[in-house]
């Protein structure tokens, strides 16, 4: 690959997000840098040029995912400026409210944020992922991933509300759906998923009380977003090394389960560039 390799990298305003967009620009990538708002954007982007990386290779980009026509209105942004994407990193991510939060569009706050909208903005750019030699999706997931479950018949918690077990399932389905690209979607060449470890960033409260250093949990996620780097097809990896995912994650029946359920969510079909 001798020109720039291009990057998205959701969630990059801060936190793991914003120390594996520095990790990728040292590296000599094009990071498209993604932000909920545009403030955090501005904030965000303005760090990272004074933390000394090349500014010409720092793109940002903007769409709150508790919004799913904002998900379609970056992948229509992506997929028009960019002549083909190398890596997708789906980081973005939080821990979920104490209540239970719908959007917009009628789902739970944590599901849709850390499932459903990764899911639209990666089904959305395959064929900008097809156009590249390496069309790799790195998913940063949590070893919560394993004490979660898929609740097939309430998916939006309308009966009880878990934060915990929010998380833990919106993990779970992010883990599956890399087991689904590496199945089921044949432009997605590569897909991974990451747990960086118990690192000290925002989301930390909502699940632990002590946290590494965010420069150890962008490590990893920034080893595996490089295109330069060889990964596990279809891998889970717990920081730097091939882990064992939950046995949910690679069920063929439930992975595959899911997938529909995803399309008929996102109402992927009627969305499609």
């Amino acid at each position: 690959m001798n020109e720039s390799p291009t990057v998205l990298l959701t969630g990059a305003s801060d936190g793991i997000g914003f120390e594996t967009a520095r990790l990728l620009l040292a590296e000599g990538c094009t990071v498209l840098a993604h932000a909920r708002t545009r403030e955090e954007s501005d904030e965000s982007c303005d760090r990272l040029v004074k933390s000394g990386v090349d500014a010409r290779r720092l793109r940002p980009v903007v769409a709150d995912f508790t919004d799913l026509r904002q998900v379609i209105d970056l992948a229509v942004a992506v997929a028009e400026s960019c002549p083909r994407l190398d890596v997708l990193v789906n980081n973005a991510g939080i821990t979920g409210p104490h209540g239970r939060v719908l959007t917009k569009d009628g789902h739970e706050q944590t599901v849709q944020v850390n499932y459903l909208a990764p899911y639209l903005l990666t089904r959305l750019l395959e064929d900008a992922l097809d156009r590249s030699e390496v069309s790799r999706v790195v998913n940063v997931s949590s070893s919560l991933h394993r004490g979660g479950r898929i609740n097939w018949n309430d998916l939006n918690w309308k009966r009880r509300y878990n934060r915990g077990a929010a998380y833990a399932q919106s993990k779970l389905a992010l883990t599956m759906m890399t087991t689904a690209l590496t199945e089921f979607r044949p432009k997605v060449r590569e897909a991974v998923s990451v747990h960086p470890g118990i690192i000290a960033t925002g989301m930390l409260p909502g699940y632990s009380y002590r946290g590494r250093p965010v420069a150890e949990g962008a490590e990893p996620v920034a080893r595996l977003a490089n295109p330069w780097a060889k990964v596990l097809n279809g891998g889970y990896y717990d920081g730097r090394l091939p882990a064992k995912a939950a046995a949910a994650a690679v069920d063929p029946e439930d992975v595959r389960k899911l997938w529909s359920l995803s399309e008929r969510l996102t109402l992927f079909d009627k969305r499609q560039l």
